[in-house]
Parts: C-alpha cells; sequence; structure tokens
C-alpha cells in the first residue's frame, strides 16, 4: 500500500520479493503507463559505469516491454592487436562465452582480429558484453547506442559512468537535448572527482552539481551512488555494497530498485561528503600503491599510511561540510577496497616499480583514466590557498590547510611537479616533525573550521567576496580573496 509521501510501503522495511514488484514502485513513482518502457541510459562505458548497466540488465533485461537499458560510448574507439589478442584467449577460456559468441555468428570477428585482419572497436565489443578497460570480465550483451541524443533525449533515469574529467562537457550537450522536455529525468552519478576553482574564492564544485548546472535538472532528482567496490568482483558476484545519496524522495525507492542478492544498498542523505570522499580515496589510493611497493607489502607500513591519510581525509571533509558523514562502516570500507585493490593503487605501485613513469600520463591502455591524479592537483590547489588559513596545532600561527597534509604535498610533488621521486611518498610515513593524526581530526571537528564558501557556485557569489580566517586567538574574521583565474578539474 502506498503511505501519504506516495512511496509504497513494506511492512518491517521488507523488501519487494522480486524485481517486478521494485519495478513496478519505481514506475508508479515516476507516472509511467502500461506499454511505455521505463527507459534507463547509461552514459560512460569505463568498468563500473558498463558493471551497473550490465547488473541492472541481469535483473531486469526479460521484462522488455516494462523496461528498457541502454549505454551509450562513443564510437570509433579501436582495440590494438595485443589486446584483440587478449580478448580471444578470454573467449576461449569461458565455453559460456564461446557458445553465446558461435550461436550469434559473431565468434569469426575475434579470430580474423587475433590474426590481425580485422580491427576491433570498443562500441562494437561492448555489444558482446566486453568493456574495453575490463577484457578478463565478460558482460552480458548490451545494447550500445552511439549517438548521444538519440541515447538520452527520452530517458527517464540517467546513470553517469563517465570520468569527472568528462561529466561537464557531455553533460552540457545533454542540456541542449533536453531544453524542450517538460519533465527532467532522474540522474545517478557514479562519477568521484571534483572540479576546484580559485576566482572567484577558492571553491569545488563536484560532478553533481557539475550535472545540475549543466542540464537544469531539480536537485532533487541527481544522486551520488558509491560503495566499496571493485567493478570486475561485483560484476561476478562477490558480496558487495554501496550507498545512494541524496533525496530521500528518490533515494530509498532507488535503493530498493537497485538492490541484488549479492550487490546491497542502502540510502543516505550525505550526497557532499561521499562524493568529496569518492575523489579523495583515489588521491590517496595511488600512495597506497606506492606504500605496498616501496615496504615489500608490509603490514605495518601500509598500516601507518592507513592511519595518517584517513586522517587528511576526515580533515578535508570537515573543510567542505559541516556535519559530515563519519568516515567509519561503509564509507571507511570504500577508502579500505580503494587503497587495497583498484586502478589507482594499481598505478601508485607500478610507478614505485619503474614500471610507469608520470611522463606517460594518467590514461593507461586497459585501465582508463587514473582519476586520482588529477584530483592530486585540484585539492592540493584548492587547500594551498592563503585565504583558508587554519591555526597550525604546534606553530600556533596561520597556514594555508595543506600544510597538515603532508601526503598530499608529497604525492603533488611527485605526480604533478615531478621534482621528486615515489619513494618520496615514505618521508610522510615518517613525519620527522612528530605530529599525531588526531590533531589533525581534532582541528577539524571544531565547528569554526567548515567554511562553506568552499561549495558554493561562482554565479551565486559576489564579485568582491570573503571566505573566513582564523585568528590566532581562535575568532574567526574575514580576509578578502586573492583573485586568480585558475582551475583545475579532476
Amino acid at each position: 500500500m502506498a503511505g501519504a509521501d506516495g512511496l509504497i510501503k513494506y511492512p518491517s522495511q521488507v523488501l519487494p520479493s522480486n524485481t517486478e514488484e521494485r519495478l513496478r514502485e519505481l514506475r508508479k513513482l515516476l507516472n509511467k503507463q502500461d506499454g511505455d518502457a521505463l527507459r534507463i541510459v547509461g552514459v560512460g562505458a569505463g568498468a563500473w559505469g558498463s558493471v551497473f548497466i550490465a547488473m541492472l540488465q541481469d535483473a531486469y533485461g526479460h521484462m522488455r516491454d516494462s523496461v528498457q537499458v541502454r549505454i551509450w560510448r562513443r564510437a570509433g574507439k579501436p582495440l590494438d592487436r595485443a589486446s584483440a589478442k587478449h580478448l580471444f584467449e578470454v573467449i576461449n577460456s569461458r565455453e559460456d562465452v564461446l557458445r553465446r559468441l558461435i550461436r550469434k555468428c559473431a565468434y569469426l570477428k575475434y579470430v580474423e582480429a587475433r590474426l590481425g585482419d580485422r580491427i576491433l572497436y570498443a562500441d562494437e565489443i561492448l555489444r558482446d558484453g566486453f568493456c574495453v578497460n575490463m577484457l578478463d570480465t565478460p558482460l552480458c550483451p548490451l545494447k550500445v547506442v552511439t549517438n548521444l541524443e538519440e541515447a538520452v533525449w527520452d530517458a527517464d533515469i540517467v546513470v553517469n559512468g563517465l570520468p569527472s574529467t568528462e561529466t561537464r562537457a557531455v553533460f552540457e550537450q545533454i542540456g541542449r537535448y533536453w531544453r524542450e522536455r517538460r519533465t527532467m529525468p532522474l540522474i545517478i552519478s557514479l562519477a568521484k572527482g571534483v572540479e576546484a576553482s580559485i576566482k572567484p574564492v577558492p571553491h569545488i564544485v563536484t560532478p553533481t552539481k557539475m550535472i545540475l548546472d549543466a542540464t537544469g535538472v531539480p536537485d532533487d532528482q541527481v544522486l551520488y551512488l558509491g560503495g566499496p567496490n571493485i567493478a570486475s568482483e561485483v560484476y561476478n558476484k562477490e558480496y558487495a555494497n554501496a550507498r545512494i545519496c541524496g533525496s530521500a524522495k528518490w533515494r530509498k525507492p532507488l535503493a530498493r530498485f537497485l538492490r541484488q542478492p549479492h550487490f546491497i544498498v542502502w540510502d543516505n542523505s550525505d550526497l557532499v561528503t561521499h562524493e568529496v570522499m569518492g575523489g579523495l580515496k583515489n588521491v590517496y589510493a595511488i600512495g597506497a600503491g606506492m606504500v605496498a611497493a616501496l615496504t615489500n607489502e608490509s603490514a605495518t607500513s601500509k598500516a601507518v599510511y592507513f592511519a595518517l591519510c584517513t586522517s587528511e581525509m576526515i580533515y578535508i571533509t570537515h573543510l567542505l561540510s559541516e556535519e559530515p558523514e563519519r568516515l567509519a562502516g561503509p564509507l571507511l570500507a570504500d577508502t579500505y577496497v580503494t587503497l587495497l585493490k583498484g586502478r589507482n593503487a594499481w598505478y601508485g605501485h607500478q610507478l614505485a616499480t619503474g614500471e610507469l613513469t608520470p611522463a606517460m600520463g594518467d590514461s593507461i591502455k586497459g585501465k582508463g583514466m587514473i582519476q586520482g591524479v588529477s584530483a592530486v592537483e585540484a585539492f592540493h590547489e584548492l587547500l594551498k590557498q592563503p585565504s583558508l588559513s587554519v591555526i597550525h596545532p604546534e606553530k600556533n600561527e596561520p597556514v594555508a590547510p595543506v600544510e597538515l597534509c603532508p601526503i598530499l604535498q608529497h604525492l603533488y610533488r611527485i605526480l604533478i611537479q615531478r621534482d621528486d621521486q615515489p619513494v618520496g611518498i615514505l618521508n610522510a610515513l615518517r613525519d620527522e616533525n612528530m605530529y599525531d593524526p588526531r590533531q589533525r581530526i581534532e582541528i577539524a571537528q571544531d565547528k569554526s573550521f567548515y567554511m562553506p564558501q568552499l561549495l558554493s557556485t561562482p554565479e551565486k557569489l559576489k564579485t568582491t567576496t570573503t571566505s573566513r580566517h582564523v585568528a590566532t586567538n581562535g575568532s574567526v574574521k574575514n580576509v578578502e580573496s586573492p583573485s586568480n583565474s585558475l582551475e583545475f578539474s579532476v
């Protein structure tokens, strides 16, 4: 039965017993009529974006009259010969995949690509269930659309699977397609990262805010989903969980709709902390990979690094949110799994062993975009601004916030300035000044530390603005922010 808020109520929070009931609930909330399919579109086909859409296709794809699941990716990206050979080996190692391709008369093209007689394209193989960034994990076949306008113009739910570096540009395009729409779709963003801007005052824009600015979709219809998940393991049905954050009107029914026996989805109101933490964990995962490689997987060294980096993450999120979600439970687990295993940790490991160098760039074949690299630059540039000064716990004088983030500073020198080697990250662990990470957390938990202007949007700020500055006596006063037109994308 439906409650006063229009949501279908289940006794004692019991979930709908099957996918049909969960789909029916969401269709009712979106006012879908019989014969009108619920249209779900993924935008971007990286590893997690592809897996997310594939899970929806597996769960709901058999109900074609009620739901339509598609994914958009750009056409024309070719696979090199080595990737084609590897994909052929994967296909032949999986009898179910091999039989499926033979039945579809699609096997021959993979034979030809293996021999070098044909070029395969990323959108082409995605239709057969292969993600170019995750060739070892075959997915279910997906309905792929390469025309962006065709993919999104009538969508009811759009899943943003783009890197944060591409989110703004693509959704500005989408916003133009939606100018004539009478009702806007729901948007679930999987992107992790921030865009940092220094003008008119230092502030950040998260991917959900990029989407809001670009499309004009109502605030309560844009949500963020994240969790302690490695894409390939989730699709292979390892037990996983996630949180969908945003408006209660939509996050609760979406949590029920997305939930599967091996993929538990909870809901949470604190979109800011979860989204910012999604970007921060990629920053510190690079350092975790370096430490693991440089110390021969020393459990002690990795534990020391974990204590230091999580204190920096807590410190930074308290700058941005007055009452941030605690770094505990699923949020802590998300950080843990990313530091333990993931493309950013892998990248840090490869840098430390000399297999890669920062000069090779942050787009790696077979892995996609290493989001943590640009995130290091964005967070460092934001937190080095003197207008955001905090009181140093030992020196008792104002310093830029980044001065209390030694790991972030070392990563910046290694990855962005490139004037230090990966081994330099160990200097952050040694912490010659002997600052207890507890001090950083205690500073962050002071209410006066919160700087709400960091999440403001430029158009809402006055031409001449001020930002809070903690004076040496602990009081709060205003100082004029310096003008700077630099922008950094994550």
